[in-house]
This record gives C-alpha cells, sequence and structure tokens, in this order.
C-alpha cells in the first residue's frame, strides 16, 4: 500500500482495525480505523514524501495458524532523496485480515538496521 497500491487496504485490512504508530508525528493514525481512511492518509502521506520507496529487508517472522490467525513481523526500508531508514511492521491478523498494526522506525535521523 505504501507504495501506491492503495486498493490493497480493502483486501488485507479488516474492515475495522487499530493502528499503532510509533514514529514522531503518526498521531494522526490513531484516529483511522478502516480501510478507505486508512488508504486516504496514505495517499496524502505519498503525496507530501514525492519519492519515497518502501522495500522488505530481512525476512519475515511468520506465525498463524491453519485459520490464518496469527502474527506476521517484517523488516522494512523507507528511502527517498537524502533519507533512508529502517523498521519493523508487528502486524496481528485476524481471519486472513490485518486487525492491529505496530509500527517502528528510526525516524528521518534514523539508523538503516540492515
Amino acid at each position: 500500500m505504501w507504495n501506491g497500491e492503495l486498493e490493497l487496504a480493502e483486501r488485507i485490512m479488516a474492515p475495522r482495525f487499530t493502528l499503532r504508530y510509533a514514529q514522531p508525528g503518526a498521531e494522526i493514525y490513531d484516529t483511522i480505523h478502516d480501510p478507505a481512511a486508512f488508504a486516504r492518509q496514505i495517499a496524502a502521506f505519498r503525496a507530501a514524501m514525492p519519492g519515497q520507496r518502501f522495500e522488505v529487508q530481512g525476512e519475515a517472522v511468520v506465525d498463524l495458524d491453519a485459520d490464518r490467525n496469527g502474527y506476521v513481523a517484517r523488516p522494512y526500508g523507507s528511502r527517498r532523496p537524502g533519507v533512508a531508514v529502517s523498521g519493523t511492521d508487528i502486524l496481528r491478523v485476524a481471519a486472513g485480515r490485518i486487525v492491529e498494526v505496530w509500527s517502528v522506525s528510526g525516524g528521518a535521523q534514523g539508523r538503516s538496521y540492515y
């Protein structure tokens, strides 16, 4: 989604979910609980940060049962001209949809972990 595939929000996010972003200035995400609002916020973020790209880093840790309930942790990297950071998203999944996100990164002055 963060690289512009906003239609994914309706496919992978639960109808109601919780976002917990530890990055400075990310308080707006505390108020978002539905896929459409999340897609709109990501679009606004992308418009404010032209050239920002996210990439997979490291190995995902996946602990899902047969009904697709559990957790996924995925390291990521983010780059735009002059800035490169790493972070980790921890996703709680229920019935194959994301119901909770915990996200933390080094911030604009943070270090790259990979």
